[in-house]
């Protein structure tokens, strides 16, 4: 394939060109001297990989737009609008949306959807550990999961953190969430039915997992109609 990859210069981007193999990797970023927006590329690609930062995502859908090219969004953070935006460009081409990258985490959520299903009165918390730099909280990956889980508890809510008084309300999905050291990522659901409890749990020890599957999910996206896409789609 050839991947126009944006923010080629970060962290996340360096650790796809390592990971692209037989893939022509094409470098967009503001620090290239080559390549410092996408509007400066104009030849020929088969896929978009973006790691920049949510607030690329205007210039990055209507480039997307523009050239015709599925998209790989691989940030996260999306205010309503950008979100809004995603929507509207899948419309027109196929768009590649995960909270997170990792083919262990689609099948975490699958577990999860699957054992809360069975037990439909069983309390359910997601506990999400990540390094002390993260920005967010709660992470996208513990939304997506608890979201998941929503798809068969339609009559959830999610909660994040816990403080004040009161009891836990038994169709809550709590969400609690730990910042501290350099951790990569982990994320924990532990499901309760007072009597026996199954605890699932994903841990990520390097970053680089995560181009990998925007890798996948490129190879995945290419020739995909229009519309939007989640990693859980390649579990299919």
């Amino acid at each position: 394939m050839k991947i126009i990859l944006n923010g080629s210069n970060g962290r996340m981007g360096q650790a796809v060109i390592k990971k692209a193999g037989t893939n022509e990797i094409i470098g967009v970023d503001k620090l290239s001297t080559e390549f410092p927006t996408l509007d400066s590329y104009t030849g020929d690609a088969d896929v978009i990989i973006d790691f920049s930062h949510h607030s690329a995502t205007p210039e990055l859908v209507a480039y997307a737009i523009k050239r015709n090219l599925p998209l790989v969004i691989a940030t996260t953070g999306q205010t309503a609008e950008e979100k809004a935006l995603i929507n509207e460009a899948s419309k027109t081409i196929p768009v590649f949306f995960s909270y997170n990258m990792s083919i262990g985490i689609a099948v975490l959520a699958d577990s999860a959807k699957k054992i809360a299903s069975v037990l439909p009165n069983a309390e359910i918390e997601i506990v999400e550990t990540h390094h002390d730099q993260k920005l967010d909280a709660p992470s996208g990956t513990a939304l997506l999961l608890a979201r998941a889980i929503q798809e068969v508890r339609t009559d959830s809510e999610i909660k994040t953190g816990r403080s004040g008084y009161g009891k836990r309300d038994p169709k809550e999905i709590g969400i609690q969430s730990i910042r501290i050291g350099n951790i990569v990522g982990i994320h924990e659901i532990i499901i309760s039915t007072g009597l026996e409890s199954i605890t699932l749990k994903h841990e990520a020890y390097d970053r680089s997992l995560f181009a990998d599957g925007a890798l996948k999910a490129a190879e995945f996206i290419v020739g995909k109609g229009a519309g939007i896409y989640e990693m859980k789609d390649t579990l299919k």
